[in-house]
């Protein structure tokens, strides 16, 4: 009888153990990130972040949504365009692209401030990378707090 107890006490912590490394265990997520910096280097590390997020929940578990406005909108700026705006870094470079496109195919959405787009003189047609209408949200703030109304957890990488 101990030894039939103890086999399923071993076989239930084997399924625990096996079962906490897959995608699973975190469930469906609604998340959004916020950025509003203009360091390239925390930009991209951001960006990373985003990755391993999607990695360990999977696209399929995570609605994922990122918050741009103030400086933050230097992630999304051609560096051509920087002279055009008030912004003093233009990060869409070729690799910073490439890990947007990566991260829009994984079902990722970038939103971009209208206040922003007005107050640091930008044209998201032609300053930005890869920035539709249906990109801009009035604001990024209200948006932040209109998405955590809704249950999205708020990172801040």
């Amino acid at each position: 009888m101990k030894f039939m107890r103890m086999m399923a006490l071993i076989v239930t912590a084997m399924a625990f153990v096996t079962g906490s490394a897959s995608a699973g265990e975190y469930g469906k997520q609604k998340v959004v990130y916020h950025i509003n910096y203009d360091s390239p280097k925390a930009q991209a590390g951001a960006l990373r972040n985003i990755q391993n997020h999607i990695n360990a929940v999977g696209k399929e578990n995570l609605d994922l949504k990122v918050v741009l406005h103030g400086k933050g909108l230097s992630l999304l700026l051609e560096p051509d365009a920087l002279k055009n705006t008030k912004l003093k870094y233009g990060n869409a470079t070729d690799i910073i692209t490439a890990r947007i496109d990566g991260l829009k195919e994984q079902g990722i959405s970038f939103q971009v401030c209208a206040n922003t787009l007005k107050g640091k003189k930008i044209n998201y047609e032609e300053d930005l990378y890869d920035v539709s209408k249906g990109d801009i949200v009035p604001s990024g703030v209200a948006e932040l707090a209109r998405l955590q109304a809704m249950g999205y957890a708020y990172i801040k990488p």
